[in-house]
């Protein structure tokens, strides 16, 4: 199926591209979130003629992800997880509290925006990154911690280790 897309996809391309995907991901994702139009004559016929409005708007969300990526910069939360006494959860840490964690510092941004790279099962220091927009991306420090003391060792440990910069 080849579709035309609305907004910059990942691995497929940006604003205007018309690529060949798999029937299922173009019906059942694509075009439900907007994404892409199939590529028919008419639906190309249609997009052509708002091209600018389509790639306008685009650049006016692009623009406010980044006024928020600007305010979010630096941005580092604590979480705190019951763990063994060599670091092991019990349990995991996942996007969802994360986002929570980030929520919880005032910040109003949906869970589905939060991508944790690999399965967070250990106290230490992760990156999580936050998707603005198809083209914004930050990254934001998660430190995993076993109680409130450690929350503060660790602080501690980074303000030594910023003041010897």
């Amino acid at each position: 199926m080849e579709v035309i897309l609305l907004e910059r996809v990942g691995r497929l391309g940006v604003v205007g591209d018309v690529v060949k995907v798999k029937n299922g991901y173009g019906r059942n994702f694509l075009s439900p979130q907007k994404k892409a139009l199939r590529a028919t004559k008419d639906n190309k016929a249609v997009f052509e003629a708002k091209r600018a409005e389509i790639e306008a708007a685009n650049a006016a969300g692009r623009a406010e992800a980044e006024k928020l990526a600007g305010k979010l910069s630096g941005l580092s939360v604590t979480i705190i997880r019951q763990a063994s006494e060599d670091g092991k959860l019990y349990g995991s840490v996942t996007s969802r509290d994360v986002a929570e964690a980030v929520q919880a510092n005032g910040h109003a941004l949906a869970r589905r925006q939060f991508v944790l790279d690999a399965t967070v099962k250990s106290t230490g220091s992760y990156t999580a990154k936050i998707v603005l927009h198809p083209e914004v991306v930050i990254d934001v420090k998660v430190e995993v911690v076993r109680n409130e003391a450690d929350s503060e060792q660790a602080q501690a440990s980074e303000e030594a280790a910023r003041e010897a910069l």
